[in-house]
């Protein structure tokens, strides 16, 4: 079981064509994301127009792969079509386990020297699309791609450095849950996930989660040193998560 496979352009056209109809009246401008991530966002979900990247981070934490199938699946349960482009290394099995409806996932995984050209073709008809960001990726690119989002209602997920983008979720620390001394298996692991942005998205936050969670598993918000927190928020209150 995968992903649609994307190959070429008459591939992509044919992909794109029955994905047009989402929301071009404005209808329905927020996504739904899993309980545990929707604190980290200003709208509790994936505003259509916006850009929220997510940053690789140390190599070390690990957990960014993990968390950018997170981001994507509630939105893939509710109906919405995602796409992947430039990541090869990504596993069906990993995003199915993470909740993503495969019949609703596009990958590209070499998207070769036309990569703004294949993100801009599927901006216009994929609800949520994610792009693994070039090493070299001009200022203008990145403007005329999050324009581009804005003006189809796409929601646009840069995966790694990224300029300007509304939200930036990037996993700060890790921890590997299962291995005992010389024995067990690794089953789920710790992040802290930290989220900084512009507008609203300005005020730092950070959350631990479980990535994968299990129904038994639980997570604790965490404001970032030096910040507090007022309102709704409480810094000692669980949340009971859902299983990805």
């Amino acid at each position: 079981m995968a992903g649609r496979m994307v190959v070429g352009s008459a591939a992509l056209a044919d992909l794109v064509r029955p994905a047009n109809g989402s929301d071009q009246t404005g209808a329905h401008r927020l996504l739904p994301v899993l309980p545990e991530l929707a604190g980290l966002l200003p709208s509790r979900g994936l505003r259509r127009g916006s850009t929220v990247a997510v940053g690789l981070g140390q190599p070390a934490r690990g957990g960014s792969t993990s968390l950018m199938l997170a981001l994507l699946a509630e939105a893939s349960r509710a109906g919405s079509w995602c796409a992947v482009v430039g990541v090869p290394t990504l596993g069906a099995t990993a995003a199915a386990d993470l909740g993503i409806e495969l019949d609703r996932l596009a990958l590209v995984p070499h998207p070769g020297p036309e990569w703004a050209t294949v993100v801009a073709a599927l901006i216009d008809g994929v609800d949520v699309v994610v792009a693994a960001v070039p090493d070299t990726v001009s200022a203008t690119v990145v403007s005329r791609l999050a324009a581009r989002a804005r003006q189809r209602g796409s929601v646009l997920v840069p995966y790694g450095r990224w300029a300007g983008a509304d939200v930036t979720l990037q996993v700060i620390r890790g921890a590997w849950e299962g291995l005992g001394q010389g024995r067990g298996r690794l089953r789920r692991r710790e992040v802290t996930i930290s989220a900084r942005g512009r507008g609203a998205a300005a005020r730092p936050k950070e959350i631990r989660v479980w990535l994968p969670g299990d129904g038994s598993t639980r997570a604790r918000a965490s404001a970032p040193s030096g910040t507090t927190t007022r309102g709704r928020g409480n810094l000692s209150r669980t949340h009971v998560l859902r299983s990805a």
